[in-house]
């Protein structure tokens, strides 16, 4: 790794919240590309999953979704489950982050791409009854919306036109078709 991401990873645990967040971003924009020290922190990122502090659970499973892309071990198909698990976080916001964050893993070959489409298409059909069901739906459909910008899939699209289609009240069927927009 080198030492600038080090040096991010070291920053995460700083007590100035704006030193956090440039390296939460830094690390951010570096999983947007393979990299090459994904292992050298995966083991650290997957246990933060279950962490006390739930900013460290909400970096944790930002982190992992954007470096499935580079698991040549392919890690993630064992390791999604725990991953999946925040989406479900008893904070919100850590649960939200999350889940806007879970279609990257989709990105990292056409299995992965299936578990969390699978997984974000029976969400959306079961979530009815969470608090905050309707920004849970937006934000699969957005997520929907991201894996197939980047993967041109037209399942995806059909699939997330679909789930729109199932909601019953008219104002939220409008906000998620918005998503889909000039496609």
């Amino acid at each position: 790794m080198d030492s600038k991401i080090q040096s991010c990873f070291d920053d995460l645990q700083s007590k100035d919240k704006e030193v956090q967040f440039e390296a939460y971003k830094t690390i951010m924009a570096a999983t947007e590309e393979p990299v090459a020290w994904s292992y050298e922190v995966w083991l650290q990122l997957k246990e933060g999953l279950t962490h006390s502090n739930n900013h460290v659970r909400s970096r944790s499973a930002q982190f992992l979704a954007g470096l499935a892309i580079s698991d040549p071990e392919k890690r993630m198909l064992k390791d999604f489950p725990a991953l999946w698990k925040v989406t479900y976080d008893s904070k919100f916001v850590t649960a939200r982050h999350t889940l806007q964050s879970i279609w990257k893993v989709g990105l990292a070959g056409a299995e992965l791409k299936e578990m969390v489409m699978n997984r974000l298409d029976v969400r959306f059909k079961s979530c009815e009854e969470e608090k905050n069901s309707t920004l849970i739906r937006y934000d699969i459909i957005q997520g929907m919306r991201n894996l197939y910008d980047h993967t041109g899939d037209n399942e995806i699209k059909v699939t997330a036109l679909n789930l729109i289609e199932t909601e019953e009240e008219s104002k939220y069927r409008k906000k998620y078709a918005t998503v889909w927009k000039n496609t």
